[in-house]
């Protein structure tokens, strides 16, 4: 499966910048903003100000990442979380 990265206009705290990001990242970051009942500027503003290093777009992949380590197994998931093919 091959990956098309987006380059994508946000909103962070006041200013406007790009990001880069393959769509299943970008997809994975919404499901998770809507999850924690944030907008998607909100959740990459909270993982900005954060991270330690590293660019914008790394700490976004990593964020993700994180989120998928430390989700409950497929089984334990509601249906629709399954469906999705996303683990949260």
């Amino acid at each position: 499966m091959r990956s098309v990265v987006a380059k994508r206009s946000i909103v962070i705290g006041k200013h406007k910048t790009s990001v880069s990001l393959e769509d299943q990242f970008w997809a994975a970051l919404k499901e998770i903003a809507a999850d924690r009942q944030l907008t998607l500027s909100e959740l990459v503003s909270d993982i900005d100000n954060e991270r330690k290093h590293g660019n914008l777009s790394s700490a976004l992949r990593l964020f993700v990442l994180s989120c998928f380590r430390t989700a409950p197994p497929v089984a334990a998931q509601p249906a629709a979380a399954q469906v999705s093919g996303l683990r949260f």
